[in-house]
């Protein structure tokens, strides 16, 4: 086998554009240089992430008037505030003095004020206190606040985005939401939610979670025993612009993934079907009928993705538990196993993509929401 020559830019481009005009049954994974290559990073940057919904958590992370938690959208920092009229917002988390960060982590506060001056400012952004500037002409107290980003919430989600006018979520998602509506995902109990760094591309990462091909191999220790792989289903409606999804089956052995029996609100053989949706361009989540985990994704750079990773539980779940700390001590245990095992997977590919001898290869018919996101890419990156 000869090596690989390396694509440029423009080639990468071209051959992603290619790749998703070709059916599944001869399409291949896409170039590898487009995990490798640190123009694409910038150009996704600036097609993707400065004009797309980013998932930020669940909206139940921030219950309460004053609360808070810090997010990045891209280059961005922000704060996600639940305001004293119960809505939540995002706001610029950078002060309008001298360009200081105001926050970190996660809280509950009736102000916010900045460590390096002390201005201070309301939960609706305004600045309320700035010492020592009676003596600035250009100075008003009034004229100030901290800019704010789109802010929607979504069947218990929140998702941000940089740019003012883009399409409301639910308008996006409507197809998706009528398979989601039954689950009542919004009324789901957050667990936990952390934040980590991996060793990988982006991508890599994202196409991962979207396919069960890998699971019956790679988890077969966790997950990947109780997934009947040829069962899973695709929309038979054809592809979407703004997500992909499928479902699959958990057998009747499987740990977590069926409905407990307080549930009512899904009857028959959905008690045992999730759906897994990847919102494009980097959430993705397993909705099944008794809890839900999910990943929210950005790059930080070709080779290090940024991971937002967290859990929640059906109600009538965590109702049922005699020790719920101890049931959600074991859930975590069993998705942070799952997470090792594609910890290994995703960073082992971003290695594989950098190999001189290394190529894309043909796609399975269970990899269909790859060659989806595939598409997808080529639609924001390709002129």
């Amino acid at each position: 086998m000869q090596m690989q020559q390396p694509l440029k830019f423009d080639d990468v481009l071209n051959a992603l554009k290619r790749i998703a005009a070709t059916p599944l049954d001869a399409a291949t994974a896409p170039p590898k240089a487009i995990y490798t290559l640190p123009e694409m990073t910038a150009h996704e940057m600036d097609r993707i992430f400065t004009n797309e919904w980013l998932c930020a958590g669940r909206a139940d992370e921030v219950p309460n008037p004053g609360d808070f938690m810090a997010f990045e959208c891209g280059d961005q920092p922000l704060i996600i505030i639940r305001g004293t009229d119960g809505s939540i917002s995002a706001r610029s988390n950078i002060c309008r003095h001298r360009m200081m960060r105001l926050i970190e982590g996660r809280g509950n506060a009736r102000k916010f004020t900045c460590p390096y001056h002390a201005w201070t400012y309301n939960l609706d952004g305004q600045l309320v206190g700035a010492a020592f500037m009676d003596r600035t002409s250009c100075f008003n107290k009034s004229d100030i606040q901290l800019p704010s980003v789109r802010c929607e919430e979504y069947l218990g989600w929140i998702y941000v985005c940089l740019d003012p006018d883009v399409s409301p979520v639910a308008d996006m998602l409507a197809e998706l939401t009528e398979k989601l509506l039954p689950y009542n995902m919004q009324d789901y109990v957050t667990i936990f939610t952390e934040d980590h760094v991996w060793e990988t591309n982006w991508k890599c990462l994202t196409e991962n979670f979207m396919e069960g091909y890998h699971l019956p191999v790679a988890h077969h220790d966790t997950v990947g025993g109780h997934f009947p792989v040829e069962e899973t289903l695709f929309d038979e409606r054809g592809s979407f612009a703004h997500f992909t999804s499928q479902l699959f089956v958990k057998t009747g052995t499987a740990p977590v993934g069926t409905a407990h029996p307080d549930n009512t609100s899904l009857i028959g053989k959905w008690r045992n079907i999730s759906v897994m949706p990847t919102v494009f361009p980097s959430h993705m989540y397993v909705l099944a009928p008794d809890h839900l985990w999910y990943l929210a994704l950005q790059p930080d750079g070709p080779g290090r993705t940024r991971i937002r990773y967290g859990a929640a539980l059906a109600p009538e779940v965590l109702a049922a538990q005699a020790d719920p700390q101890s049931y959600i001590a074991e859930t975590k245990a069993f998705l942070d196993a799952v997470q090792l095992e594609d910890k290994q997977l995703v960073e082992g590919i971003f290695v594989g993509a950098k190999a001189p001898l290394s190529s894309p290869g043909p796609l399975s018919w269970l990899e269909r929401e790859n060659h989806e996101f595939t598409q997808y890419l080529a639609r924001r990156l390709c002129d």
